[in-house]
């Protein structure tokens, strides 16, 4: 392996000087996906003229494709790998010492620190995830709903999903976390929001914020669509008032502009976890940032977490649908009883058993420093 890299460094080295462009690679990073070179260019050398020749470096190293950009005071030069590896969810969950309640895992930065999402934070109250079909952004929003409902009791996070397609949230359905089944159907899916909007309502006024709700919409754009102007009320309230409640939205969309879902996204998302997009104007709707270079993610899990103006490429971490099957199976069977108040106004008449999650047992602890988003 440090061959392999010493060779892709000479590469890159012999491409920049060859084209009037000197500069000297000095370190780098080996992700599950990616290897990111880090370079300094001698004095003089403008930043475009290296991200111009990015081609270059991509044919010299027989890769597909090569991302080079600024961040700080480094210039990038990231690689894919030929054997990529998968971030697994349960491992890494097993690796953790402690997670902070109410926060959901995503996955592992560029030099394997996990991230993770605190909800109730300031910075974060409700987040957006975007990208082109196969980014991985129903497989990201499971994994969250997953950590959630692993590492938090029913008293203190409980969900709600909304899938107009049917599809990305089945595997969870009967999880006691859940406020009632996972909605599908258009005319349900207003019904829900208004709830929502009630209890959030009745929360004000009673002053409490626990347990906290979290929405989870797989397709925004569809809900849109199919909802119309009542559900874009109701979604809108929540957005703008739900946190103070204990109320957080997760919503995943292949566009975000306001033209596809509305106006209630400028400004209401401040945390947006971009995937892969198909150009540098779709990345900048996206992300609200220009230059960030999620047009070049390479998709299935590659992300960019954008937080306060800043932001920072990551690794989603992956559960299947069979190991969903069996976190939902496990928490009915080992878990404890939970909040009620917060259940009954959703589930009245379904008869869905009121069980408390269980925390996995922890195998070893993680040597790494740990990344809180807050």
């Amino acid at each position: 392996m440090h061959r392999l890299l010493d060779y892709q460094a000479n590469c890159i080295e012999m491409v920049l000087h060859s084209h009037k462009t000197p500069s000297r690679v000095w370190g780098g990073t080996v992700t599950p996906r990616f290897v990111q070179f880090q370079l300094t260019p001698w004095p003089g050398i403008k930043l475009n003229r290296l991200k111009n020749l990015s081609e270059e470096i991509a044919l010299s190293l027989g890769s597909p494709s090569c991302r080079v950009y600024r961040q700080g005071g480094v210039v990038n030069v990231e690689v894919p790998r030929s054997t990529s590896h998968t971030v697994h969810l349960l491992p890494l969950c097993e690796r953790l010492a402690h997670i902070p309640p109410h926060s959901a895992v995503l996955g592992l930065d560029e030099r394997g620190v996990p991230i993770l999402l605190r909800l109730p934070s300031p910075e974060v109250a409700h987040v957006l995830i975007a990208g082109t079909t196969g980014s991985g952004k129903t497989a990201l929003a499971r994994t969250m709903i997953a950590s959630l409902a692993l590492h938090n009791r029913q008293g203190e996070v409980q969900l709600v999903l909304i899938d107009p397609k049917g599809q990305g949230f089945a595997p969870f359905q009967g999880l006691p976390h859940l406020l009632g089944p996972i909605v599908d159907d258009p005319q349900e899916v207003v019904a829900v929001l208004h709830r929502l909007v009630q209890e959030m309502e009745n929360r004000d006024r009673c002053k409490v914020n626990q347990p906290r709700i979290v929405i989870f919409i797989d397709e925004l754009a569809d809900l849109m669509l199919v909802g119309g102007k009542e559900a874009e009320t109701a979604l809108t309230r929540l957005i703008q008032r739900g946190r103070g409640a204990g109320l957080h939205l997760v919503a995943c969309t292949q566009k975000p502009t306001a033209a596809v879902i509305g106006s209630l996204v400028k400004s209401n998302f401040p945390v947006r976890l971009v995937g892969s997009v198909t150009s540098p104007e779709d990345a900048k709707v996206a992300s609200g940032l220009a230059g960030t270079g999620a047009e070049r993610l390479m998709g299935r899990g590659d992300f960019l977490l954008v937080c306060k103006g800043q932001w920072e490429r990551f690794q989603a971490a992956y559960i299947s649908g069979e190991e969903i099957v069996e976190v939902v199976r496990g928490l009915q069977e080992g878990g404890r009883q939970g909040s009620r108040r917060t259940r009954r106004w959703l589930t009245e008449g379904t008869g869905m058993k009121k069980k408390q999650a269980f925390l996995p047992r922890l195998k070893e602890k993680l040597t790494r420093p740990l990344k809180l988003v807050k």
